[in-house]
């Protein structure tokens, strides 16, 4: 094995170095193109964030034109009347009444059967 002279070892150090350098270049660039430069790099430096702002005539404009398809989409389909309410008779809601009745009974008779 050849000995490793301070020059050699020197030299060595720079070139992973310039190595390192050129590989966080390149991994800061990956993480820009995932979060689209929101994020803050890992070196400690926030990448810059900018938020578009829209003018008063661009969200009249956009409002504009969601009224215009809500009025197409209402003129397309007329409004349906309102079906009538259901109603119970009397004697639908005593048929209920006395089933549940009954079905308390059933559950308290066996209640009572199985403590005894």
């Amino acid at each position: 094995m050849p000995t490793l002279t301070n020059e050699i070892i020197t030299a060595a150090i720079r070139g992973f170095e310039e190595q390192k350098r050129e590989i966080d270049e390149q991994i800061k660039g990956l993480r820009s193109m995932l979060s689209d430069g929101t994020a803050q790099s890992r070196d400690g430096g926030s990448a810059s964030r900018f938020r578009r702002k829209m003018s008063a005539a661009g969200r009249r404009a956009i409002a504009e034109a969601q009224r215009k398809r809500w009025a197409a989409k209402a003129a397309a389909s007329p409004e349906a009347p309102p079906k009538p309410k259901r109603k119970l008779s009397a004697a639908g809601r005593a048929a209920i009444v006395a089933a549940a009745k009954k079905r308390w009974a059933g559950r308290k008779a066996a209640a009572k059967a199985g403590k005894s």
